[in-house]
């Protein structure tokens, strides 16, 4: 998984430049390559199923050697430890829910990490990505989510997931950020010249 390069960064902090010209809101995006390095999630597969084999070959075969059978049953699970590693697999191996809840868990950090929650008029907005995860939220303070319902963003998640899903995270942020921008300029216009947070994109890796 390749996250976006320099330039391609700079694209999302132009477009978020462009966008608080127009509005109070200030704007902050996270790119994360995953939320979780999930580190057991592979070794309790692989120890399922190395679990499972002794019963599955005897039932299958009418004698083994209990050495050959304890060495195949440490082999599967070496084999299966490190297959389930590599991160398109591990993905695959965790329910979704639980990749959700993971990915909205950073989502949050982020929100207070950045300081989205200490910005005047309360006017902070989060725009958060988790790779492994095709994880998409906008995550907004009370100042904005005082004039917009969080219904109103959900379209704007939903396509920016569906680019994720197919590796077009930079169309999706900058698709995303005019969106977003369309309803804050109408919801939270500027009154003021003024840029509280950096309008780079923070990368996760």
């Amino acid at each position: 998984m390749t996250l976006l390069s320099d330039d391609e960064r700079r694209q999302v902090a132009d477009a978020i430049t462009a966008v608080e010209r127009n509005t109070d809101a200030e704007l902050v995006t996270v790119l994360a390559e995953r939320a979780d390095d999930y580190a057991y999630i592979p070794l309790l597969w692989a120890g399922l199923a190395a679990l499972i084999l002794p019963g599955a070959l005897l039932f299958f075969t009418l004698a083994l050697d209990a050495r050959l059978l304890l060495l195949l049953q440490w082999g599967v699970f070496v084999a299966l430890a490190l297959l389930f590693r590599l991160p398109g697999v591990t993905t695959r191996l965790i329910p979704r829910p639980i990749r959700y809840w993971r990915a909205a868990n950073l989502a949050r950090r982020q929100f207070l990490e950045q300081n989205l929650h200490h910005t005047a008029g309360a006017t902070g907005m989060l725009i958060f990505v988790s790779e492994a995860e095709r994880y998409v939220e906008i995550i907004v303070d009370r100042g904005i989510s005082e004039q917009v319902p969080d219904e109103q963003w959900q379209a704007i998640v939903e396509a920016f997931t569906a680019r994720v899903r197919i590796g077009e995270t930079l169309t999706g942020f900058t698709e995303c950020i005019a969106a977003c921008g369309e309803k804050l300029a109408l919801a939270v216009p500027a009154t003021h010249e003024r840029n509280e947070l950096p309008n780079h994109l923070v990368v996760l890796e």
